[in-house]
């Protein structure tokens, strides 16, 4: 088993005795095949378990171990250690309060997905007697790049709008709208209307495209975002009609 030291300055605050988010560095023993949560957890079992961070399938899906990493986005359980020369800095996403060390508060992430309406909306619910909703493959090409996001927030942690504008959105949130509002089962355009279309919506957006460059997924949310402000504009025009029930 060959191990080599790497060294990792993690951000550290702890509410009970830090003021200010202050950095701890590490000697961590790694092995060729690390990832940087490997190594955190190892920090956390062998070498301080005083260290907080999120972490759970370790497989790249439950999206609860994003961090930065070098200053960028990433998911730690897909970043590895040999891709990183020299120090490796660990930091808790940007642009979201600090709970503790990597923790961060999400409640506000989680308000605004949930501001969308993400979930099929219809005026009249058929019995069950009656079968499901069909789809054909086509309709269902329409929106699923946009259904493969896994709420990592690492685009928010990316996006310079949110860095300045707290009250935005967001990336995530648009992207799982426009995927709904894409579904052809689905009859809720004019209830996420209010929402995209108000001043922290889709026209808040600049079109950094950063949000897209960190997705781990490649839900790609700037086009999600550019697709909506463009689907926005053409109801407003009344050149395409809204798909809803009102």
């Amino acid at each position: 088993m060959d191990l080599h030291k790497v060294k990792f300055e993690v951000l550290r605050f702890r509410p009970e005795q830090d003021q200010e988010p202050v950095f701890q560095s590490y000697e961590v023993d790694c092995m060729d095949d690390w990832v940087v949560l490997d190594a955190l957890n190892a920090i956390k079992d062998d070498i301080d378990p005083t260290l907080s961070h999120r972490w759970s399938c370790r497989m790249g899906v439950c999206g609860s171990c994003g961090m930065l990493v070098n200053g960028r986005p990433v998911l730690t359980c897909a970043a590895f250690v040999r891709d990183y020369p020299d120090v490796i800095r660990v930091e808790p996403l940007s642009n979201f309060p600090i709970v503790r060390d990597l923790v961060v508060e999400l409640d506000g992430f989680v308000q605004k997905i949930q501001s969308v309406k993400p979930w099929i909306i219809r005026r009249i619910e058929k019995d069950l007697s009656e079968g499901e909703y069909r789809q054909s493959a086509e309709q269902l090409d329409e929106y699923k790049q946009f259904s493969m996001c896994i709420n990592c927030a690492l685009c928010y942690a990316a996006c310079p709008v949110l860095a300045n504008e707290p009250e935005f959105v967001g990336p995530a949130a648009i992207a799982l709208a426009h995927r709904y509002n894409l579904d052809s089962r689905d009859e809720g355009n004019a209830e996420r209307f209010p929402v995209l279309d108000s001043h922290d919506g889709v026209y808040a957006c600049s079109f950094a495209n950063e949000c897209s460059q960190v997705c781990p997924k490649h839900v790609d949310p700037a086009m999600a975002i550019q697709q909506a402000k463009l689907t926005d504009f053409l109801e407003w025009a009344h050149i395409l009609p809204k798909k809803s029930f009102t």
